[in-house]
């Protein structure tokens, strides 16, 4: 079994605040460049299998905007992150079951991955018992990649208005995951049309690799990961 401490002993680094401030000064100038106001995009930073400890350097920091891929794991981490830091901010960016609702309801700020109609249905009936629902964001596949989880572009616009109109779903953005191999500001360039149809302000999209484009094409939401915490370490076994 894998020492998780020795796992992940080399990623609390004090050079994450240095990233975290390089990258806001890289996101400010490619914005400045397109002619965007740069307090329009968010830093999301992606804290998928680091520890606490180092969340908490970014956190001391002053950051405040998080992303994390599963909700057990998010759980682990940010219900005490929650109560040190009261303005801190997690949006899920990973897939959710339908049996993890009332618990990702009441964990997220914001839900990026509702994909289909089933997680809509379910996410509805937990803000009629509860009355709580996060900001949603629709995630659309942009590519049509059978392997990855998103709304067709094709039924796109149909969701949406199912969404927002008949479940009263608080739908606000939209995400995208480009193909590996596709030319990213295609997809970038989709969503950002189909958001601009639906009056949908938010637009998740953009990681380490191609933050830039997606910026120039009306990101408000970065996901970067590996540029402000380094290798993602191996989830802990055993």
């Amino acid at each position: 079994m894998r020492d998780m401490a020795e796992n992940n002993k080399t990623l609390a680094d004090p050079d994450i605040k240095r990233r975290i401030a390089e990258l806001s000064d890289e996101i400010s100038e490619v914005a400045r460049l397109a002619g965007r106001n740069a307090d329009d995009i968010s830093l999301m930073a992606v804290s998928k299998f680091h520890s606490v400890e180092t969340v908490r350097l970014a956190l001391d920091f002053g950051h405040r905007l998080f992303g994390e891929n599963r909700v057990q794991e998010a759980a682990s981490k940010y219900k005490v992150l929650k109560k040190d830091y009261p303005d801190l901010r997690v949006h899920l960016i990973g897939p959710l079951q339908t049996n993890k609702v009332r618990e990702a309801a009441a964990l997220f700020d914001v839900i990026e991955t509702l994909d289909r109609l089933r997680l809509a249905e379910a996410l509805s009936k937990e803000k009629e018992i509860t009355g709580r629902c996060p900001d949603l964001f629709i995630q659309v596949n942009t590519g049509e990649e059978p392997t990855k989880s998103g709304v067709s572009p094709v039924e796109a616009d149909s969701f949406i208005e199912h969404c927002r109109l008949e479940l009263k779903l608080p739908v606000i953005g939209l995400m995208c995951i480009p193909p590996i191999k596709d030319e990213p500001a295609l997809h970038f360039g989709l969503l950002a049309e189909t958001a601009r149809r639906h009056g949908l302000r938010f637009l998740s999209m953009g990681m380490s690799s191609d933050f830039r484009p997606a910026i120039r094409l009306g990101a408000t939401h970065v996901r970067i990961g590996t540029a402000i915490f380094g290798p993602r370490p191996s989830p802990p076994t055993g």
